[in-house]
């Protein structure tokens, strides 16, 4: 009650400051929410600096046909208020951290506990839900791009240190999107990892579910969950399981299988190797309109989320979002690592440097 009465508040205070901006203007909407678009011929996205979030991805169909691929709202103040992270940047600690709880160097940190007893996605204010600031927007040209920045203060939501954050949004040839994520420890070492909750419809959003979809993912084993979405520290094979994507398959296939739909944490091959190189992650294809996407990073894991909560939501002209209406590809370091010594550690020392790169490559 408390959290929707702060959002319902925050939402009514933010429609005065909404901006438009575009072009390569972005001094006038540098200390406000603005909206900001890259464009690249016909494919273009569209940023706000409020969570910097990613509100719209419009590119071609097989027939030439324009199609937003993202589902979202329609104005800033409805991202204020929602609750689902569409297209947002994902931290501190994206996922679940269990009973809100870590130690580390000898010191336990208390969370702020915002999905039954755990803390999800850095908080009840996580990065998602904050102001960013935009330091650079280039809306055209050959390298469409925005750079935003967030200091997480020593202490915000628990977590330990000062931390610089910065994401990149940049468009190339031919229809490629590069979300670029950096983050330095300031002070004292904390726990980070960072995601991007897009939630795709090739399809187009609102165009119904994405059960017919075919998902190929580069992973060959999964971190099994309790009943509270929490890792057992276990990784098991998907061979024989529901969980195998392996080779391209419809979303919905096997989806009967698997509780309430597919919500797993997926170990991305090769990512083990103690290198950070950006590697295939996963595969979509939509038959109906020929929309394809392949997605790169460099992160161990992938979270592979079939929008199981979504119900009755209403997002962009009107329509209406329910469950299975969209898939999330979050490639992110194992959830709930701090607890958990064998998975890769997501720990950044003050002076080092986290960094995340996506990529997806779009064709039709």
């Amino acid at each position: 009650m408390a959290r929707a009465l702060h959002l319902t508040v925050l939402a009514l205070c933010l429609v005065a400051l909404v901006g438009l901006s575009s072009g390569g203007n972005a001094e006038a909407g540098r200390k406000m929410v603005g909206v900001y678009e890259l464009k690249k011929g016909d494919f273009s996205i569209r940023v706000t600096n409020w969570g910097a979030t990613l509100m719209s991805v419009v590119l071609p169909d097989f027939k030439g046909n324009l199609g937003d691929v993202v589902l979202g709202y329609d104005t800033v103040a409805e991202y204020v208020s929602g609750t689902a992270y569409f297209g947002g940047l994902i931290g501190r600690v994206a996922n679940r951290i269990a009973n809100a709880r870590f130690t580390l160097d000898g010191k336990t940190y208390r969370l702020f506990p915002n999905a039954g007893n755990h803390s999800l996605h850095g908080g009840h204010r996580g990065f998602s839900m904050v102001i960013w600031t935009v330091k650079e927007h280039v809306g055209g040209g050959d390298s469409p791009r925005i750079t935003l920045y967030y200091h997480s203060f020593d202490g915000e939501q628990g977590f330990p240190g000062d931390l610089d954050v910065y994401v990149t949004y940049e468009l190339s040839s031919p229809y490629v999107l590069s979300v670029r994520m950096n983050a330095t420890a300031r002070g004292k070492a904390t726990p980070v990892n960072l995601a991007h909750h897009a939630y795709w419809n090739l399809g187009g959003e609102g165009s119904g579910t994405i059960l017919a979809e075919t998902v190929q993912l580069f992973a060959s084993r999964y971190t099994p969950v309790d009943a509270t979405l929490i890792p057992t520290g276990r990784l098991a094979p998907v061979a024989g399981t529901p969980y195998d994507f392996r080779a391209p398959a419809a979303v919905g296939a096997r989806i009967g299988g698997v509780s309430s739909g597919y919500d797993t944490n997926y170990a991305v091959v090769g990512a083990d190797a103690g290198r950070q190189l950006i590697r295939r992650v996963a595969a979509v294809r939509d038959a109906a309109t020929g929309r394809a996407m392949e997605l790169w990073a460099d992160q161990p894991g992938v979270q592979f989320y079939t929008s199981n909560g979504l119900s009755g939501v209403r997002g962009k002209g009107g329509k209406v979002y329910g469950r299975y209406g969209a898939l999330c590809l979050e490639t992110q370091g194992f959830p709930d690592a701090v607890n958990h010594p064998n998975f890769p550690s997501q720990i950044v020392r003050p002076g080092q440097v986290y960094k995340h790169h996506m990529v997806f490559k779009f064709s039709f």
